[in-house]
This record gives C-alpha cells, sequence and structure tokens, in this order.
C-alpha cells in the first residue's frame, strides 16, 4: 500500500488541527496580535512596490496564477490521468478526493470567519481572505505528489529533488500571495496548517478504504 498505517498521523492531527483552530479564532476575534503581525508584514511588501510593474512581481504574477484554484484542479487531473494509466486507480481517485475535499473545506472555513481582504488587493481577487484558497489548494496538490506519485520515481536523488522544488514553490506561492496584496501573511500560514491537517485526515481515510473498494469493477486490478 503506497500510503501505510501511521500511528503517529492522529497525533499530527490534533497538532495541527488545534493550531489551525487558534490562528482561525485569533482572525475571526481580529486578535491584536495577528493583526499587528499582518499589518507589519504587508507594510513591509507595500513599501516593495508592489503594484508597479517589475520583474519581481511578474514573476509572483507567474507564481500565484501557476498554484490558482483552476490551475490546482488541472494539476490534479493529469496527475489522475497519469496514475489511472498506470493502473494506480484507487491513488487516482483519492487524488481527486483529497484535492476537492480540502478545496471545500477551505470554502466552508472562509464563509465562517469571513475575514476581508487587505484594502489593497486586485479586483479579481474576490471572496475572502482566510485561508488562502490558492496555497491550500496547491498545498494539497504538493501532498498527493509526495504521497503516491514522487515514491515511485526510482531514483532517490530525483525523488529528493522533487520535494526541494515542490516546498520551495509552496513557500514563494505564500509570498506571492502577500506581495501582491490579495491576502495577509496568516491567511497563508493558516491555510498550510488547515491543508496538512486535511492530509491527514485524508490519509487516514485512504488506509480505511482502499482495500475495501479495490474490489470495485471500476479499480478492479488497482495498485494500491
Amino acid at each position: 500500500m503506497i500510503i501505510e498505517q501511521d500511528s503517529g498521523r492522529w497525533k499530527r492531527l490534533v497538532v495541527s488541527g488545534v493550531l489551525f483552530i487558534v490562528v482561525a479564532a485569533m482572525i475571526y476575534k481580529n486578535s491584536m496580535l495577528s493583526g499587528t503581525i499582518d499589518t507589519v508584514f504587508q507594510a513591509l511588501f507595500a513599501s516593495s512596490h508592489a503594484n508597479t510593474a517589475s520583474g519581481g512581481r511578474t514573476l509572483m504574477v507567474i507564481i500565484s496564477f501557476l498554484g490558482s484554484p483552476k490551475m490546482d484542479i488541472l494539476w490534479t487531473l493529469i496527475i489522475a490521468f497519469f496514475l489511472w494509466g498506470f493502473k494506480y486507480k484507487i491513488p487516482a481517485l483519492w487524488a481527486i478526493c483529497t484535492v476537492l475535499g480540502g478545496d471545500v473545506v477551505g470554502f466552508i472555513v472562509k464563509h465562517i470567519v469571513k475575514r476581508t481582504r487587505p484594502a489593497q488587493h486586485m479586483a479579481k481577487d474576490s471572496g475572502y481572505s482566510f485561508p488562502s484558497g490558492h496555497v491550500l489548494g496547491f498545498f494539497l496538490v504538493a501532498a498527493v505528489l509526495f504521497l503516491v506519485v514522487i515514491p515511485l520515481i526510482r531514483s532517490a536523488a530525483v525523488r529528493v529533488i522533487c520535494q526541494l522544488l515542490l516546498i520551495i514553490f509552496v513557500a514563494l506561492l505564500a509570498v506571492s500571495r502577500v506581495y501582491l496584496l490579495a491576502h495577509y501573511p496568516f491567511d497563508t500560514f493558516g491555510a498550510m496548517l488547515l491543508g496538512y491537517a486535511w492530509v491527514q485526515i485524508a490519509e487516514y481515510l485512504y488506509v480505511v478504504l482502499a482495500p475495501r473498494i479495490s474490489n470495485w469493477r471500476l479499480v478492479h486490478h488497482s495498485y494500491y
């Protein structure tokens, strides 16, 4: 089985879940601590002329686009397509459910917390601010790659390189959303915490359900 039983999974879920709830509560209650930290970082990015044309801004726009919710769906479908083609049908279905399920959870949280975006945000960045949908969605895509795609690569060196590139891109995506004034720093941090907690749940569901659905005709002869 690609994703194995792990006794430490529930501990990671509790820690990440509690941290996310604390952060979400701080945002919901307009905590002075979170507000001060967010304001300081926003001021730093604003002083970098985030709204002026520059090479750095162009790079941030490209990174933000590649990690946008629409692109996350595309990446997920591409991953699922190749997994299905190589007879990893159950992991393919799990990948789709993990990303889409996480996006739904993020959408629900957004409409519970109802945090408004920074005043200078671009018009196309509509909706509530916490947590960042860009960061949450791509974090889940990266998790799928980490858990079910990269382990299939034979070369250990290539696996490490792929993991590092994913980590770097997630970090740059979080920076880009703050740089473009689409989110506050805590929006991106909260998105990572929520994504990590959701992945723990998704892994548990995989371990429990994969053996059961392996007998379905749709996924007959699937590796899992």
